[in-house]
């Protein structure tokens, strides 16, 4: 089971969560859609809920409405080993979206580009020829703002709460005189949470963006223990707590959830599946028998 699934919060209109899915899925092999839901009576109303995978990453994705905003601060980065399939990437994905860095070569890349496609989602496109090719698609962090030059603590930090975790290789930092990027700062580094991989960048650029609640991290957990262990060691920003979410020191934004969750959203009848939403609505860290007792109607 992968413990640690993307979130992607879309619009409801004109394309939303599903529509996404069914495009993205076209683009990658071993990839495809999974269960389709709608959350109902939420306060933002009726949410289409869609999940799917990437070339194996499962990924989780929501018509939520426009509350949050992707942002380049998280973007999904690919990488392929041949020129072919990044232009055929970038083709596709360019399409009424625009670009932040052209498909070309650079210093670190023979073909790289950058782009956020239709929907606002931010993907990086990256030839790396000679390496070997474990995770295709993951999600990248770039620290920015107010959290520029903390990349190397967060990911630390993460780290050491997740089991199995471990950064992949050498980090790399930026050079004299790549103001306003000092020597110490990251400019690229790659690590593994749980068994999923993550990249992550420091850039002290004059940014207009940060992390948004727009790409968040399901955390399946198998026990009430492990709901009250991730809450504890994420949560730093209480206002933020609602129905699971919260936000990291960083401003990363997490959901923790027992993993039989989507299972009864999906499966349950209507009276369980309003049952469990009435519930899990009033709370801010789940409480796991309190949700199953909804859900059995005890």
């Amino acid at each position: 089971m992968q413990k640690i699934i993307p979130y992607l919060w879309f619009d409801k209109s004109p394309l939303g969560a599903v529509e996404a899915a069914k495009f993205y899925i076209t683009l990658f092999p071993d990839s495809q859609l999974g269960a389709i839901d709608v959350l109902k009576d939420t306060p933002g109303g009726d949410m289409e809920t869609v999940e799917f995978t990437l070339c194996g990453l499962k990924v989780a994705a929501l018509s939520g409405g426009p509350y949050f905003k992707f942002t380049p601060a998280h973007s999904m980065f690919v990488s392929s080993t041949t020129v072919e399939e990044i232009d055929s990437l970038w083709n596709k994905l360019i399409i009424d979206g625009e670009v932040m860095m052209p498909l070309q070569k650079y210093p670190f890349s023979e073909r790289y580009g950058w782009l956020t496609d239709k929907w606002g989602l931010s993907w990086q496109i990256f030839l790396s020829p000679t390496a070997t090719i474990e995770q295709k698609v993951h999600v990248n962090f770039m620290f920015t703002g107010a959290v520029a030059g903390k990349a190397e603590e967060a990911v630390n930090y993460y780290l050491s709460i997740f089991k199995n975790s471990h950064i992949n290789g050498d980090i790399s930092r930026y050079g004299e005189g790549q103001t306003p990027n000092t020597p110490e700062m990251v400019n690229w580094m790659s690590f593994t949470l749980d068994g999923v991989k993550f990249s992550a960048i420091d850039s002290a650029g004059a940014h207009n963006f940060n992390f948004t609640e727009a790409i968040s991290f399901m955390i399946l957990c198998e026990s009430q223990a492990e709901i009250d262990y991730f809450w504890e060691k994420l949560s730093a920003v209480p206002e933020a707590e609602q129905c699971g979410w919260l936000k990291d020191k960083w401003g990363v934004s997490w959901q923790v959830l027992p993993k039989n969750f989507d299972q009864m959203m999906r499966e349950g009848t209507p009276e369980q599946r309003k049952r469990l939403t009435d519930s899990f609505m009033k709370m801010k860290k789940f409480d796991l028998a309190e949700i199953e007792r909804a859900y059995k109607g005890e």
